[in-house]
């Protein structure tokens, strides 16, 4: 399993979101701190879902970050985030 279906997953299981894309963008990043040949180093998210309703930016990004866990986003060098209720 890539770690782009292991966020997918670990995000659909935690949000049961309306919208989910996940897009690996490491190739956009060659050459840059952190790239890692084959990719799967830096991804943008975007999700939607009603568990978001009521709480602030950094909530929403906190509760991403949690759901996914400490050590696959230690295994990911950048993941930039679009999350709304």
């Amino acid at each position: 399993m890539t770690r782009g279906e292991k966020i997918e997953e670990r995000l659909q299981a935690a949000f049961q979101p309306r919208l989910l894309e996940v897009v690996d963008e490491s190739e956009k990043h060659r050459g840059h701190s952190g790239y890692q040949e084959g990719g799967q180093s830096h991804y943008k998210v975007v999700i939607a879902s009603d568990a978001f309703a009521g709480l602030s930016r950094i909530a929403r990004h906190r509760a991403v970050h949690a759901a996914l866990g400490r050590e696959l986003v230690g295994e990911i060098h950048a993941l930039a985030l679009s999350v709304d209720a």
